[in-house]
């Protein structure tokens, strides 16, 4: 069966989380936590945080956990959102980072700031035995920053804060990995925005959840209950794991994740998990984390595109064999969205199949642009200054060149962050030097429309997209190590 993007169950993941034993390492960080937090009864009765680091050979761990009575507090609360100007009075602005031009506010999950907020001094303390302030780099062992449920949550605002605070040097830096287990969504769509765009920090969170696991599908709908009305919705980010006792599947898709959990919620019966239900998932997964294609249905018939989702949800606990009525609509409602998604996905990559092809038309756009130069020059009027006064027809027409071609290399961009180069190997100097030409020519007309409004101020720091400041510093480093290597004919 061939592999979707809509669930990756293939040999990389299966590399990363059972040939590594991450997930074993990771749960059972946890577990010893636990075991050592359960003797202490102190602060049993308050939202406790408890965590511990531990410096192995191989790995370095940092686990975080909190009590099962303060877990169940919790999820009667509810979970509200704290958004970035609340944090603000609190004062609490290390998330500032998450805040730019573009996505200039988010929210965070009321129950895990409180908890950062209230360990910070110890959080603090933690964060330098781990992280070098002057070098801007952590230690050398990976480090794997690990938690249960509401501790998840903690452990996904720990390793952001680190995330800020590593340089980018080159070769590229030493990253953590975050590994939650039946943790509820952080945020909103305004964090979720923030770490699309860097998807190095995104590949950075790996969430598993069981099927059985209410706290973690909690946070999906959140209502007022007063109003009866819908409040602002909790968003994911990172990558999913989603198990059941028939199976797993991984999802990166975050369009896909909350139906995923939402169905699952509805079918299964679902209460608050301690660690030792993610132990029994993890000591099953090496066997079950490559779907064999077996069904309680009949797919014989079935167009191999459906038949592969069909055999990915019963892998995570979805029931297609149901009687009930309301649930085979369910069921069917969720296939076809999903066969809908995965089309429009297909689409896309029939679109970049040929990078060649890609770049002549890229090219072809270029050619237009160096004409509009030429244009502007026969006129008297700088290059500049005509698109930022926008007196013709085709100075407007070139806005539509501009946003075909700014996209183009945007999604260039993200597609080389999400695949990181080898150490020591560059992108192919015929995108880069496309890449300069690029900014020699279209950045210029973004600065013009920056400053069109008179009230903006110092582009370079402000209102500068990080996709330039990335393909100048790919340029430079290639530039910088064609100096170090002999010269070729």
């Amino acid at each position: 069966m061939s592999q979707h993007p809509l669930f990756i169950s293939g040999l990389d993941l299966a590399d990363l989380v059972v040939n590594s034993d991450l997930l074993e390492l990771s749960c059972g960080a946890i577990k010893d936590l636990q075991t050592e937090a359960s003797s202490d009864q102190q602060d049993s009765c308050s939202l406790s945080l408890k965590y511990k680091l531990d410096k192995k050979s191989k790995y370095t761990t940092i686990a975080f956990t909190i009590s099962t009575l303060s877990r169940k507090e919790l999820l009667q609360q509810g979970g509200d959102l704290v958004s970035s100007t609340t944090l603000m009075e609190m004062d609490l602005p290390i998330f500032d980072f998450l805040c730019t031009e573009r996505n200039r506010s988010f929210a965070i999950h009321r129950g895990a700031i409180t908890l950062f907020k209230a360990h910070f001094k110890e959080l603090s303390q933690l964060k330098t035995q781990i992280h070098d302030s002057k070098t801007g780099e952590l230690l050398r062992t990976p480090l794997i920053v690990t938690g249960h449920s509401i501790g998840g949550s903690v452990a996904s605002l720990f390793t952001l804060w680190l995330l800020d605070n590593i340089k980018r040097n080159q070769p590229p830096p030493k990253l953590p990995l975050c590994i939650t287990f039946g943790s509820p969504f952080i945020g909103n769509q305004g964090l979720r925005q923030a770490m699309l765009e860097c998807l190095t920090w995104n590949s950075c969170f790996l969430h598993v959840v069981g099927n059985k696991d209410l706290f973690p599908k909690a946070s999906i709908s959140h209502y007022d209950s007063t109003t009866q009305s819908a409040i602002e919705e909790y968003k994911a980010f990172g990558t999913f794991i989603l198990c059941s006792e028939k199976g797993c599947a991984c999802v990166d898709d975050l369009e896909v994740v909350s139906r995923l959990l939402e169905i699952t919620r509805r079918q299964a019966s679902c209460e608050a998990q301690e660690i030792d239900y993610y132990v029994e998932i993890v000591n099953d997964l090496k066997s079950k984390v490559i779907i064999r294609g077996d069904s309680q249905l009949d797919l014989s018939y079935v167009q191999p595109l459906k038949a592969g989702i069909i055999l990915q949800l019963e892998a995570i606990g979805v029931e297609m064999t149901t009687q009930q009525q309301h649930r085979k609509v369910d069921n069917k409602n969720l296939i076809s969205k999903l066969e809908e998604r995965e089309k429009v996905l297909m689409a896309e990559r029939v679109q970049t199949m040929d990078p060649r092809k890609r770049l002549n038309q890229i090219k072809i756009k270029m050619a237009h642009l160096e004409w509009y130069h030429k244009i502007c020059k026969t006129k008297g009027i700088g290059y500049y200054d005509c698109y930022k006064n926008q007196l013709g027809s085709s100075d407007r027409d070139v806005t539509r060149l501009k946003k075909f071609l700014t996209n183009y290399w945007k999604n260039f961009v993200e597609g080389v962050e999400r695949k990181p180069q080898k150490e020591g190997a560059f992108i192919r100097g015929t995108w880069l030097y496309s890449g300069r030409n690029y900014r020699r020519m279209v950045e210029p007309l973004d600065i013009a429309e920056y400053y069109r409004d008179s009230d903006k101020r110092d582009y370079q720091n402000h209102g500068r997209s990080r996709h330039y400041i990335l393909l100048e510093q790919w340029q430079e480093d290639d530039d910088e190590e064609k100096l170090k290597s002999s010269p070729n004919n």
